[in-house]
């Protein structure tokens, strides 16, 4: 898919969550209203709806930015819970991945527009 087409879909689906707070007169959570992380057919890996640019920390310490994840949607392998309370739907949840320089690391939950629950937790 061409970025112009994948930031188009970012764009709608975002639209489609103000649309659906506006609906509800903004009584549901954005983890509510957003679509989950999806996994395509024979892979392990999840893909879900990001801020572009989003950071990506460190796996050690969750506070140096190692890189980051200008695609959109990205991959993720599995989520951690885990630190102090950054807010939003999952507050201590972290998603670990790739970054596009190929760093490894996580991306914190209030970065990633979908909703995170059906990405596994990492062993």
């Amino acid at each position: 898919m061409s970025r112009t087409r994948k930031a188009l879909a970012a764009t709608l689906g975002a639209l489609t969550m103000t649309a659906a707070a506006l609906a509800t007169g903004g009584s549901a959570s954005a983890a509510e209203q957003a679509s989950p992380c999806w996994r395509k057919s024979g892979s392990h890996t999840y893909w879900c709806y990001n801020v572009a640019g989003a950071p990506v920390y460190s796996a050690s310490d969750y506070r140096t930015i190692v890189g980051h994840m200008h695609s959109n949607p990205s991959w993720f392998t599995c989520k951690y819970e885990f630190g102090p309370n950054h807010g939003g739907p999952h507050p201590t949840r972290w998603l670990f991945t790739q970054a596009d320089n190929g760093a490894w690391g996580h991306m914190n939950d209030n970065d990633i527009y979908s909703e995170t629950n059906p990405v596994p937790t990492c062993p």
